[in-house]
């Protein structure tokens, strides 16, 4: 004769797990270009990995005010610039920064517990930030993003290859590192206050040192063509 009590007990323990906090999934979100995943939400925060054009990765949140994310690729995890961020929603990609209001993402509270800040503007004299990159190097609005790309003048900024006389040029002449808000990636728009540098064997191309890496410009439209790593 069973005890009277299993049903009893079964139901409550199906009461206490229905009462469990449901943890939120990571969503699906894809990089417009080849994304900096790095340890903090900022760009002074060391790069950990990257995220190459028009690949997946996972979504747990991002900050309050939306500009940075958490994500996860390829076994690492860190942060990325949400601008270059893209999510779907009925069948079409929106820019994490301009989803629509039935795409919800979890607000995250950053806390640097482990100190992975790597401030390199400390005791630097460029240390000041004198502007920021613009998301794309056309202007256009955020919605001219688009899964697999980045639509107007951006778009004719496509990543270039550096040749090896131009990488050990760079090499060679190292230039004084400026500091922009905002993340270093093809298509963004370098201001045209900061000073870009020649290079002999590719004088189509110009050089500057952004935050710590090194880019070339088309000097034409000022827009990143390729993020030397």
């Amino acid at each position: 004769m069973k005890p009277k009590f299993a049903k009893s007990t079964m139901l409550s323990s199906l009461a206490l797990v229905a009462g469990l906090p449901i943890a939120a999934a990571a969503m699906d979100t894809s990089a417009v270009t080849d994304l900096n995943i790095r340890s903090g939400p900022g760009n002074t925060y060391a790069v950990v990995g990257v995220i190459p054009s028009g690949e997946s990765a996972a979504l747990d949140g991002c900050v309050a005010d939306g500009s940075w994310c958490k994500v996860s690729h390829d076994g690492v995890e860190g942060w990325s610039y949400a601008p270059y961020l893209t999510v779907s929603a009925d069948d079409q990609a929106y820019v994490v920064t301009d989803r629509p209001a039935t795409v919800d993402v979890t607000t995250i509270t950053y806390e640097d517990t482990e100190e992975t800040l790597k401030d390199q503007r400390t005791g630097a004299t460029a240390g000041v930030v004198i502007g920021s990159l613009a998301a794309y190097a056309a202007g256009g609005p955020v919605g001219g993003v688009i899964a697999g790309g980045i639509l107007g003048g951006a778009a004719g900024s496509a990543a270039v290859e550096p040749t090896t006389e131009t990488v050990t040029y760079i090499e060679r002449n190292p230039v004084e590192t400026v500091y922009l808000d905002g993340e270093v990636a093809v298509g963004a728009g370098v201001p045209q206050n900061v000073t870009l540098y020649e290079i002999p064997s590719q004088p189509e191309y110009r050089y500057v040192s952004i935050n710590g890496e090194t880019v070339l410009v088309n000097p034409e439209n000022n827009a990143i063509v390729r993020v030397i790593r």
